[in-house]
């Protein structure tokens, strides 16, 4: 059993590498804090990793990998958008906010992957495995690969996330999560696409995203309301005071008293 746990690992661990779950990984990283996402993505890897030595080992049949890609692709839209209208038009320096609570985050991080991971590559080649040896170690090994893959872009989102302002990075992980719904989608509707088709295209949405972003915050940061000098509270109105003394009785002139 150990023999397959470790043979597992490797297979899933250098199928992960460069995966989308790794940029996934990487931009949850660098909105949440880093023990939320980890456990979000342990909790889907090993639901995903059961399913997948169930269907390889018990049953044998496949799953409805475009239906499961389809709804995958509505969530990472969903979750794109969603975090792009946090910061939308925002200034540079934002109120600083509350923190968020974990439970939240946490089903985001595991949702997203658990409709990411099914009908992926890492799950037909943990189905495959577990054909051929026990189902268990197949189980026990498969989670821990992909844990540990995911791990490197948690501790690369880490490293980014200390040199990025929190406005930024929030419009990267919406930009990246829209790129992520339009290639699943593409990959979906339309399968004849090669891998270079797809990436172009997928990534038309994040880019007219992006724009929109930027032409937004130029409009707010030229608007009148941006541009009006601020005053202290009880302070007086500048075009206010001439008109005040100008409704004042003028003194008469000496000749006339």
């Amino acid at each position: 059993m150990i023999a397959t746990v470790l043979l597992s690992i490797g297979i899933v661990f250098l199928a992960e590498l460069g995966d989308k779950s790794q940029l996934m990984a990487l931009t949850f990283a660098l909105r949440y804090r880093w023990w939320v996402v980890l456990g979000g993505i342990a909790t889907a890897s090993a639901a995903v990793h059961l399913i997948s030595v169930g269907v390889g080992h018990f049953l044998g049949a496949a799953l409805p990998t475009r239906a499961i890609a389809l709804v995958a692709a509505v969530t990472f839209l969903a979750v794109g958008l969603w975090t792009l209208r946090e910061h939308f038009g925002t200034g540079d320096d934002p109120e600083p906010k509350t923190p968020k609570a974990a439970g939240a985050p946490f089903f985001v991080v595991l949702s997203a992957f658990l409709l990411a991971e099914l009908g992926d590559r890492t799950m037909f080649a943990t189905a495959a495995l577990a054909t051929d040896y026990d189902w268990v170690g197949v189980w026990l090994g498969s989670t821990v690969g992909m844990v540990a893959a995911d791990a490197l872009a948690i501790a690369v989102g880490i490293l980014v996330g200390k040199h990025l302002p929190e406005h930024a990075i929030g419009i990267g992980s919406g930009l990246l999560f829209l790129y992520f719904g339009s290639a699943t989608l593409l990959g979906a509707a339309a399968p004849a696409l090669g891998g270079a088709a797809v990436a172009g295209l997928a990534a038309l949405a994040p880019a007219l995203a992006g724009a929109a972003v930027l032409l937004t915050r130029m409009a707010r940061r030229t608007s009148p309301a941006r541009l009006h000098t601020v005053r202290p509270l009880g302070a007086a109105d500048p075009v206010a005071v001439p008109a005040a003394r100008a409704d004042r009785p003028r003194p008469l002139p000496r000749s006339e008293r």
